[in-house]
């Protein structure tokens, strides 16, 4: 399993940073761990799942 860091996730999504942090507050994508400084890791399996599922609902 390899781990995304929320700036990572963000520019896969071509979203900005507080969008991500926003969507695992929300549990709509689901951490799995947290870096040194407490911010949220996430699993690139979940984030490639949520990318295609937000494209199918129109968009993230």
């Amino acid at each position: 399993m390899s781990l995304m860091t929320v700036s990572e996730v963000a520019s896969f999504l071509d979203v900005q940073e507080i969008r991500v942090e926003r969507l695992e507050r929300e549990s709509l994508l689901i951490a799995k761990d947290k870096d040194v400084e407490g911010k949220p890791l996430f699993a690139r399996e979940d984030v490639e799942k949520y990318k295609v599922l937000a494209e199918r609902l129109g968009g993230i």
